[in-house]
């Protein structure tokens, strides 16, 4: 079992709160001072886990960030027709209300408010004034790195989300406030950054563990939010001074709506500062943290997933450069974390929200069959791991996951997120939905080689870009075949895109690269001309064939197989319940459910070629049976069409992804605070 740090809900755990920007709906310490919350760093560290749980809870995971993002990119979609849960990854903007996100935008300014009272109560230490002085780290020096550090990370999270907001105005008293420039903020967080980094312990130092921030994660923050600076993105153009003196080089305008994607023309001093801060969080900070490359399991080779199975293990993995605890079932108060991992992002379960075998996934990230069956090799292990066409009936049996657009879970939705599963926990949590304990993932080792990579490229680095991509090639398949050679300019760019959707995918990140590489229409035209001629194929040939040989085909043939067993890395195509690997199910009668029949497991035969007539008759006589498949995705065409970004018609379309700032927010601000892009002010 992970050693949790303990994230405290209680008010016995943290000073009380007074609420001080109603406007803003914040709430900070009121009476923090130098007294028992303070008195020690076990008793600050208590205030600290306040802010990182109402982070977990209010500002980021549950109700804001990580619930779009992954459904939004050219292989990932959300599990149902189009509707108000996706409508921001779609980017149907003629459908929001202007207080869709109001508890994600005011929970984000409280852990905002929370950590600036915080820091700033820690900063009038005398003990923490001496360490600053004497250039020394310190768990105090540590504890106000933290607070700063978390305090940046949901001001860069909200302006990713809405745009240009408000900054600068917690635990003061005003009447008046204005939007910020985001570039602006990007600055002043960077420095704030830089100026505590060098007090901070780097990962495995001081006790520091992945669920705390340290010096290996804001050296690693930095750069991402230099990374963001520098790349494409929308703004605003109906606000003349918005942005300074900044200057832009401009892709695509929006008359209509007042808007244009853009990048800074000076956006590769900015890549300069992301190279230098991803290589520190890589090298001389990156403490314990590093990229895993070998797995230590009997019988397993699959570092890729070796990372996601400390995870599901209850551990944090050496991978991990932050991560946000969430403790399993209800706490000792009778609360339960919101555990969005192993409910909206794992492997589809039908089961009820209680006592189900496994319990309910509502498994809301998708991959596109055209990423899943034509967007791997074949022998690329992370494949399996990332996705998978089978999940559980919620009483002990895995099932094919049908493309029905009208019913989720394990009911419909298609190919799933694999990466977080039930079935491999050492012992899965059955009593409560939600209450896995998976923790709330923030930033790995992976996504730094990528983004380093993105940002050598940009500076035209393309030799030190493509060895960074070809170490991630190398840990995925275990040798220096599948290396990358020769690539430069354009297609060296391509490149890193291309292995961020194969190491990311479901991770919330593929959407950033393609927004700050200034691809995300040209993305999701493409992927929704493919959709049709995807379904157009399954109609009148009964399948589809990619360029690696795979087809999607309209029919399979499955039927129930002796187990329970759980399936691992499997490279024999001819095993129909093996292959594809990392699938199977969890014997449920160890947590003591009691599990019909004997027949758990699905076999599958046809699902990457086309069967014979000979094969098929075989099939029959055997048990298998006809199954509606690829066809169904044909019949619900236009809805796949609508969920791969359908806000976006057209390659030259001005992508508008950003969240409304609530109402309260724009009427208290006597006008200076509105929203852009054509989202709503009322």
């Amino acid at each position: 079992m992970k050693k949790l740090f303990k994230l405290f809900f209680v008010s016995a755990c943290c000073c009380s709160l007074a609420a001080c920007e109603d406007y803003l709906d914040t709430s900070s310490p009121s009476n923090m001072d130098d007294g028992f919350v303070t008195s020690s760093p076990s008793e600050a560290l208590k205030i600290m886990s306040k802010a990182y749980a109402t982070y977990r809870q209010g500002g980021a995971m549950f109700s804001l960030y990580d619930w779009n993002d992954p459904l939004r990119s050219d292989v990932e979609y959300y599990c149902e027709g189009p509707g108000p849960n996706n409508k921001y990854a779609r980017m149907a903007i003629s459908e929001t209300n202007v207080n869709d996100l109001q508890d994600g935008f005011n929970g984000s300014y409280s852990v905002i408010s929370y950590t600036a009272k915080f820091a700033s109560v820690l900063a009038a230490k005398a003990e923490y004034q001496a360490d600053l002085a004497a250039g020394r780290t310190s768990a105090w020096t540590q504890l106000y790195g933290e607070a700063v550090a978390l305090r940046a990370l949901t001001y860069f999270n909200a302006t990713l989300h809405f745009g240009d907001i408000p900054y600068g105005y917690e635990n003061t008293a005003i009447t008046e406030y204005q939007l910020s420039s985001r570039f602006a903020i990007y600055d002043k967080l960077i420095e704030e950054l830089k100026a505590v980094e060098p007090y901070m312990y780097r990962l495995g130092e001081g006790g520091i563990t992945g669920e705390r921030i340290s010096r290996t994660f804001v050296n690693a923050l930095i750069g991402k939010i230099a990374l963001h600076a520098a790349g494409y993105q929308t703004i605003r153009t109906d606000m003349e001074g918005l942005y300074g003196d900044v200057q832009f080089e401009t892709k695509a305008t929006d008359a209509t709506n007042k808007c244009a994607y853009v990048r800074r023309t000076d956006y590769k001093n900015y890549l300069t500062i992301a190279e230098t801060y991803f290589g520190k969080a890589m090298g001389e900070a990156a403490g314990s943290a590093k990229l895993l490359t070998v797995d230590e399991r009997a019988g397993i080779n699959n570092p890729f997933q070796r990372h996601f199975q400390y995870s599901l293990d209850l551990q944090v993995s050496p991978e991990t450069i932050f991560e946000i605890g969430c403790p399993q079932g209800p706490g000792p108060d009778g609360m339960a974390a919101n555990g969005e991992y192993l409910y909206a992002f794992g492997r589809a379960s039908s089961g009820g929200g209680s006592n189900g075998a496994p319990t309910k996934v509502f498994a809301a990230t998708r991959m596109t069959p055209a990423f899943y069956f034509g967007g791997y090799a074949n022998d690329d292990p992370r494949r399996d791991v990332s996705g998978v066409v089978t999940g559980a009936d919620g009483k002990g049996h895995e099932k094919l996951i049908p493309f029905t657009t009208t019913k989720n879970k394990a009911d419909g939705g298609g190919v799933c997120l694999n990466k977080w599963s039930y079935c491999y926990m050492e012992m899965p949590y059955t009593a409560k939905q939600r209450c896995a304990g998976v923790n709330y993932p923030v930033m790995r080792m992976g996504e730094i080689y990528l983004m380093l990579a993105e940002a050598k490229a940009g500076l035209g680095k393309d030799g030190e870009a493509l060895s960074l991509v070809n170490e991630i090639r190398r840990r995925a398949f275990g040798d220096q075949n599948h290396d990358l050679k020769g690539l430069t300019g354009e297609a060296m760019k391509k490149a890193v895109l291309d292995e961020a959707r194969l190491e990311l995918f479901g991770e919330s990140r593929i959407t950033w690269f393609l927004i700050r590489g200034g691809v995300i229409s040209e993305a999701a035209v493409k992927a929704q001309a493919e959709i049709r001629t995807i379904c157009n194929n399954l109609r009148t040939k009964g399948y589809h064939e990619f360029a690696n040989g795979n087809r999607f085909p309209a029919y399979v043939w499955t039927k129930q197989v002796t187990g329970p067993f759980m399936g691992y890395d499997c490279k024999d195509a001819s095993d129909p319940v093996n292959y594809p690997a990392w699938r199977g199910i969890y014997d449920y009668t160890k947590t003591g459910y009691k599990v019909d029949g004997k027949n758990h497991n699905t076999a599958i035969k046809g699902l990457f070629k086309t069967l014979t007539d000979a094969e098929i008759a075989a099939a029959e006589a055997d048990g298998y049976k006809k199954t509606d498949y690829g066809i169904v995705y044909a019949n619900n065409e236009a809805t796949y069409v609508a969920n791969q970004m359908g806000g976006i018609e057209n390659a030259t379309d001005v992508p508008r992804y950003f969240f409304p700032i609530p109402f309260e927010t724009l009427s208290q601000s006597k006008g200076a605070v509105t929203n852009g892009y054509g989202l709503p002010q009322e």
